[in-house]
């Protein structure tokens, strides 16, 4: 332990075939709390904590019964709804492979997919009262693009929680700094009493990303 009583910043033994931004990557992974405390905890991610916060912030998940988990790999917001509603059936999707966890059915799949949505409403076996989404599409390092194609998967996301959801149920998703697009944030708008942006202490300072949440679907006409 250094003096501070703060554990010493480690550093990252350079290999001659790790890249620069590698090198950076596993330095900031090194030393960051929420990643060591993600271990600590058995969450598979430090992105469990920006659901732990969301959630105390705008009580997302408490008497949830049907969870849907949209871009659920690696699994650590599954994992912080199983532990804070135990009896809540949770289905997630994503395009990556997913190991199991408890309690969680899991379809490798697409969510642009056509037949996604059938299945994951079929799985549920009734409308979910929350559908989360942590999607974002791999970058390809032209920011504009980057940001229509993420922002379109929210939107697919937001199209499905609004066909789907119980009245009074929530949506959440991952947005890019700017926040939700003028159309998608009118759709939202509609269908639920209140939408808010946030962006919780665990999301890194330097990062671009900030959560749209939805609450209190209207239900549909």
């Amino acid at each position: 332990m250094a003096r501070s009583g703060r554990d010493p910043e480690k550093r990252v033994k350079t290999g001659k075939k790790r890249s620069e931004s590698s090198i950076r990557w596993l330095q900031r992974q090194l030393n960051d709390p929420y990643v060591k405390q993600a271990k600590a905890d058995g969450y598979r991610s430090r992105a469990a904590y920006k659901l732990i916060e969301l959630d105390e912030r705008f009580g997302l998940i408490r008497g949830s019964k049907r969870v849907v988990d949209l871009g659920i790999t690696p699994g650590g917001w599954a994992q912080v709804v199983r532990a804070k509603a135990p009896k809540a059936k949770v289905v997630g999707i994503d395009l990556l492979p997913t190991e199991p966890i408890e309690g969680v059915t899991i379809f490798e799949m697409d969510f642009m997919d056509d037949a996604a949505p059938a299945v994951l409403e079929e799985a549920l076996d009734g409308p979910p009262d929350l559908v989360m989404s942590d999607m974002a599409a791999n970058t390809v390092g032209h920011k504009q693009t980057d940001h229509l194609r993420t922002m379109a998967l929210v939107e697919a996301g937001a199209w499905f929680a609004t066909e789907t959801l119980e009245k009074g149920g929530a949506f959440i998703a991952k947005v890019l700094a700017g926040g939700t697009d003028a159309e998608l944030l009118t759709l939202l708008k509609k269908h639920f009493k209140t939408v808010k942006h946030a962006k919780p202490p665990a999301s890194r300072k330097g990062s671009s990303e900030w959560y749209v949440v939805a609450q209190g679907f209207k239900g549909r006409d």
